[in-house]
């Protein structure tokens, strides 16, 4: 899988003048677009479109400090519609105009091209499993949040501290299937998974019972989950099944991710020190 994926980065860098069509690099990675936007946003620690974007204007600060073009050539060949939005991004990411970078020679930031490696440290092993399910219901709570790559969630932390004790207590009753008890389910994420976006967050249980009134639901079709265990220090347990699940699992199984919410269930400690936690995927098997 990795060297596939090396193909679709040689792929883009041969093409960074031109148009990059993501399916074709799916093609490319023998995956879907799907899961190759979730793989690379993992593996990389950014967005496809992001990784694109800072290599261009990585390979168009080099040919504005070689002063040989005008800037709007560069500009537009690097898929900027004017030189006003070519110069917006330039300083976005270089902290410098790109005719200040010329007159100045300013020091620029630079993107690395990416190689993707798999490290094998064998330090522990990965508890999974995968279960075909029936379509079933998501009730609880549920709010828009953005997204949050690194650290906690404050608008996530800010939502589940207003909910009363005594709605918890309601819907904990009503959980009757895997995952069992108060689950937090992730669904309708930005394709890009940029930093920011916004995802539809839902505090709630997996149930076959009635909602109450005003209860949000979620219906999730029947298919295919990787369900994934581990158990550790929180929040670093939790983090790192996150990590090896992108980085080893799908690397060397013959799944990959497809659309669908994410849902993780986690048991603290009473002291919150140490956590057990269930991460739910959707997954298919590759070439389905």
């Amino acid at each position: 899988m990795l060297e596939r994926l090396n193909q679709a980065l040689d792929h883009i860098e041969g093409r960074l003048d031109q148009d990059i069509d993501v399916a074709g690099l799916a093609r490319i990675a023998a995956t879907s677009e799907y899961h190759l936007r979730r793989l690379f946003s993992a593996l990389a620690g950014m967005p496809l479109s992001e990784y694109v974007r800072r290599r261009r204007l990585t390979v168009a600060g080099a040919e504005v400090l070689a002063g040989r073009e005008p800037l709007l050539e560069i500009a537009v060949r690097y898929g900027y519609g004017s030189g006003e939005a070519f110069a917006r991004a330039f300083r976005a990411m270089h902290g410098v105009g790109p005719g200040e970078a010329r007159r100045e020679g300013a020091a620029l930031v630079a993107q690395p091209r990416l190689t993707f490696r798999l490290t094998v440290e064998g330090r522990s092993s990965m508890r999974y499993r995968v279960v075909d399910r029936p379509e079933f219901d998501v009730v609880g709570l549920k709010a828009r949040v953005p997204l949050v790559h690194l650290g906690p969630n404050q608008a996530i932390i800010d939502f589940v501290r207003a909910i009363e004790p005594a709605t918890t207590e309601r819907l904990v009753k009503l959980s009757d299937q895997e995952p069992r008890g108060i689950v937090a389910v992730c669904d309708d994420l930005d394709p890009s998974r940029a930093e920011g976006t916004e995802l539809d967050y839902y505090h709630g249980v997996i149930t076959s019972g009635e909602a109450s009134e005003g209860d949000a639901v979620l219906t999730v079709p029947a298919g295919t989950w990787a369900v994934f265990e581990t158990s550790g220090p929180a929040p670093q347990a939790i983090q790192e099944l996150w990590r090896d699940v992108f980085t080893q699992w799908f690397p060397s199984n013959p799944y990959r991710s497809r659309p669908g919410p994410e849902i993780l269930r986690t048991r603290l400690s009473a002291d919150r020190a140490e956590a057990e936690a269930e991460l739910w995927l959707p997954v298919e098997r590759e070439g389905e």
